[in-house]
């Protein structure tokens, strides 16, 4: 185990988490809205998937088998239709009165469990993070360095989440939400549906493949 080898993973996990991507715009949605401990919630329930994919990736970098691209491309599938679900419900929410938020999201945590375990995106970028960033370690890589890859690694995902959650739910972020709330939200939207239809398209290859078969 080396220090180059922890750094790496460490710096992997933080970038995975502070790209952009649906669950962050989910984020911006849930936090700002809702306040602070909506997202934490969020950020909790989307940190099971974050360190599924990552673990996966990892293994997958030491030399383990693939598990093929079949479930992939059926949670590719399954993502997409739920994005396109989540893109329409903001492209059809209607003003609640008062300040409520435009969109609330009852239960944050089991909306960040479901982002987290079927991002499509979350296993290839993962793989993609961590190989440039343990490539210079890749002679000592084993399964005996796996656990304390996996710590610093979640370590990383925590301070990142930590990071995003402050940003987040800080004053001038939630005024200028508040202010253009129905823009973003719309905005949102368009941008879960075309989440959603790359997400299909990706999918649907491997599974018309396999039809034909």
């Amino acid at each position: 185990m080396t220090e180059a080898m922890l750094i790496g993973a460490f710096l992997a996990a933080l970038f995975y988490v502070l790209i952009p991507g649906p669950a962050f715009l989910a984020l911006l949605g849930i936090g700002a809205g809702q306040g602070r401990k909506a997202g934490a919630l969020f950020m909790g329930g989307h940190l099971v998937g974050d360190t599924v994919w990552s673990a996966l990736a990892l293994v997958a970098i030491i030399g383990a088998k693939s598990i093929g691209t079949l479930v992939f491309d059926v949670l590719g599938l399954f993502c997409g239709l739920y994005l396109a679900w989540i893109g329409w419900t903001a492209l059809s929410a209607k003003p609640r009165g008062g300040d409520r938020p435009l969109m609330a999201v009852e239960r944050p945590l089991r909306r960040g469990l479901i982002f987290g375990l079927t991002n499509p995106k979350g296993y290839p970028v993962a793989l993609a993070t961590f190989t440039a960033l343990l490539a210079s370690s890749a002679n000592a890589l084993d399964f005996e360095a796996l656990p304390a890859l996996l710590a610093v690694s979640f370590l990383g995902f925590l301070i990142a989440d930590i990071l995003l959650i402050g940003v987040i739910g800080a004053s001038v972020v939630r005024r200028f939400y508040r202010r253009h709330e129905r823009a973003i939200v719309r905005l949102s939207g368009v941008l879960f549906i075309g989440f959603a239809v790359q997400a299909v398209m990706h999918a649907a290859p491997g599974l018309l493949n396999l039809r034909r078969a």
